[in-house]
């Protein structure tokens, strides 16, 4: 289960992208009558370009997620199960004895 603070920055982001998104297009198709081309040009790059970004980071957030926790299962799996429940020395004895 997904922390739910990485769940909100993921959503968060997502609203991002569709915001960049919908201005970008608001630009592309209305930006051309109020603004100057190389000014229009750059809008529709950044605009675009932070959409992208928007809709690119949340992938690698879950991707490095899924990855932390399967390092975190692989560590548990193979990390020795103390029986004893008492610290032992290089020995395998147990310390105190």
């Amino acid at each position: 289960m997904m922390d739910d603070r990485i769940k909100r920055r993921i959503l968060a982001f997502y609203f991002a992208g569709f915001f960049n998104l919908a201005l970008g297009l608001y630009v592309l198709i209305n930006g051309r009558s109020f603004v100057e081309p190389g000014m229009w040009m750059a809008l529709i790059a950044f605009f675009f370009g932070f959409a992208a970004v928007d809709f690119w980071f949340p992938r690698m957030l879950k991707r490095k997620w899924r990855e932390a926790q399967a390092q975190l299962d692989a560590q548990r799996e193979a990390s020795p199960k103390d029986e004893g429940g008492g610290m032992r020395d290089e020995g395998g004895k147990a310390q105190g004895s």
